[in-house]
């Protein structure tokens, strides 16, 4: 393989992230003029493929380089596996018991920068309870615990961003966590690590990128990679999904960053050489707040990994599996066997048992897992490998990164883009993404200290513009802003919904949470809302079906839907909600994957 690298100077736009962000809203206006303008004959300093968090992390950074920067999404953002994780943002403590104190110290130190600067909002510090069975365990436990508090203050350089841990006994652990079965514990430890809305915090990504000048284009994929005469990718040829047009985007540098589609998308590049990933399958399964008696999460120690018990607002994340997949990964799916595999082992420390009856919402999503060697041909090419992520030179112009973990995109962006600029470009323009705050992070914890002002002004639950701060934080002002104006300048009468309400089918959503969707977060579908923004499939039986009508009312108008091109979403997500509750009743990957036609 060439080890020719691209020595273009990027072009430098003098934005600073310290400056304000111009428009970064993500509309269908948007993405046409950024289709446009990334095909132009100009080109980019930078194409990201992928629209995950790995890809919208490195446009983020790109773009906080002042580097001419262009992202495309064959999905919608965070389609693949950043809308179906565990919605952690963790240190990884498993990792201590292996002895791998740099890597834990990395995500400790990112998980900081999250809950204080970068998405205070997204990101909330999460108490756990580690059951002890026994007296000695305290001791190893107590150490290792005692480590992750040691390398997250140090990494915040001497700050708490949480609580440090604490032991209790049996008495203390009822009173925290009730549902506990305590009958055979000597105590426990409660530790802190954090939740995000892994979708959301994708979203807020792109369009952060976008306000500091990124193009970007969900529902675009690559189709091949433009290339000079002597085999160096010059970017590449995109169709838009929508449309069925064709694209040709040019650039002196692109980065491959689509998790389990790694293979796919290198090897229109080069067979000679690239990354090797197996995808793993999780499932999770969701219950109502009410089936689980407890003021913290819970996190055990299994035969194969570990189970989380997640507490969010309205229900409970429980999770994950690790199994191999072998079938398309554009449809992963749970099983019968994923969700009793699961609720065993929930149920191994609870007093009263879930039941199937109590489950309201099953997700899978598939993890990238990098293999121990590279693809026959790699090794000729410059390649940084770390304990979760692996950035190589699949041909000249062309990087790929995969593996990682969604709480460390941050550092696996700066990785990319220091690899795709070479040593020179990288030192002479650095990564500005550390202190740098996404949409609706500046300003957030002035606004959440006056919530109980803006409760008692329109007379709602200080809970609901908490739901509304923890989703949109101080952006929050423009997304009631809009309500209000739109509402004001309704008929009398008109029967047309008003935003300022809630759904009538889902009241812990306002109707301006579909409308923003829409005009500020690139939703362009029914599924868009339903899966990644306003996240019904997560919370309802009926993954939101039921609410799908008063979802498209308000979506309709904004996009220029005839009632034809309603029927045909409300007709496409009905379908995926059969197809999905078809395969959780078969016992096997084939099986369940057989009833699936579309992409989940």
């Amino acid at each position: 393989m060439s080890t020719h690298h691209a020595t273009t100077q990027p072009e430098t736009s003098g934005t600073s992230p310290a400056t304000a962000l111009a428009d970064a809203a993500l509309t269908r206006e948007q993405r046409a003029r950024a289709l446009e303008e990334m095909s132009s004959t100009e080109g980019l300093d930078l194409l990201v493929v992928g629209g995950g968090v790995t890809g919208a992390g490195i446009a983020l950074d790109a773009a906080s380089r002042g580097l001419r920067t262009a992202i495309v999404e064959m999905g919608d953002w965070a389609s693949g596996t950043s809308s179906w994780s565990s919605k952690l943002v963790h240190g990884g403590l498993r990792y201590l018991y292996q002895l791998d104190f740099s890597l834990v110290h990395e995500a400790l130190t990112e998980r900081g920068r999250l809950l204080t600067t970068n998405a205070p909002h997204l990101v909330k510090a999460q108490p756990f309870l580690w059951p002890l069975k026994h007296q000695y365990e305290r001791g190893y436990s107590a150490v290792g615990v005692g480590m992750y508090d040691a390398l997250a203050v140090a990494g915040a350089h001497g700050q708490r961003t949480v609580p440090l841990q604490k032991h209790l006994g049996r008495k203390g652990t009822r009173a925290l966590a009730p549902a506990l079965d305590s009958s055979n514990l000597a105590g426990s430890i409660r530790f802190y690590d954090a939740r995000v809305d892994d979708a959301r915090l994708v979203i807020d990504l792109v369009r952060t990128a976008v306000g500091l000048g990124a193009l970007a284009a969900s529902r675009t994929k690559v189709t091949e990679y433009l290339k000079d005469d002597a085999g160096t990718v010059l970017g590449a040829r995109v169709t838009d999904l929508e449309t069925g047009e064709n694209h040709d985007v040019r650039a002196a540098r692109t980065i491959n960053a689509t998790g389990v589609w790694t293979e796919q998308t290198q090897d229109l590049a080069t067979h000679d050489g690239g990354l090797k990933v197996l995808a793993s399958k999780g499932v999770h399964v969701v219950v109502p707040k009410e089936a689980i008696d407890a003021e913290t999460g819970i996190f055990l120690r299994t035969e194969k990994s570990v189970l989380f018990i997640i507490p969010w607002p309205r229900y409970w994340v429980i999770g994950t599996t690790d199994t191999a997949w072998a079938e398309d990964v554009s449809k992963p799916v749970a099983t019968s066997e994923d969700i009793d595999y699961i609720l065993e082992h929930a149920n191994s420390v609870l007093t009263r048992p879930i039941t199937r009856d109590d489950v309201i919402g099953v997700y899978a999503g598939l993890r990238p897992l990098l293999q121990p060697q590279l693809k026959p041909g790699a090794e000729a090419a410059s390649t940084k490998v770390s304990r979760e992520h692996t950035v190589t030179r699949v041909a000249p112009g062309l990087t790929a990164i995969a593996g990682g973990k969604l709480t460390t995109y941050r550092v696996m962006a700066q990785d990319a883009v220091d690899h795709a600029l070479g040593e020179g470009l990288a030192k002479a323009h650095p990564t500005r993404t550390e202190n740098l705050p996404l949409v609706g992070a500046t300003g957030y914890a002035e606004l959440a200290e006056r919530a109980g002002e803006v409760a008692r002004e329109r007379g709602w639950t200080l809970s609901r513009v908490t739901h509304l701060l923890d989703r949109f934080g101080s952006e929050t002002v423009d997304l009631l802003a809009a309500a209000d104006e739109h509402d004001a300048a309704l008929p009398e009468g008109s029967g047309e919904p008003r935003w300022a309400e809630p759904l009538t089918g889902a009241p812990d959503f306002l109707r301006a949470e579909v409308a923003w969707a829409v005009t500020h977060e690139g939703a362009a579908h029914l599924d868009d809302v339903l899966l990644r923004r306003v996240r019904l499939d997560l919370e309802r039986r009926d993954r939101g079906l039921s609410v799908a009508d008063e979802v498209l009312a308000v979506m309709a108008p904004l996009l220029g839907w005839s009632d034809e091109d309603v029927a045909r979403e409300r007709d496409s997500y009905a379908s995926r909600v059969a197809q999905i509750a078809a395969a959780e009743a078969e016992h096997d990957d084939a099986t369940a994957v057989a009833h699936v036609d579309q992409a989940v």
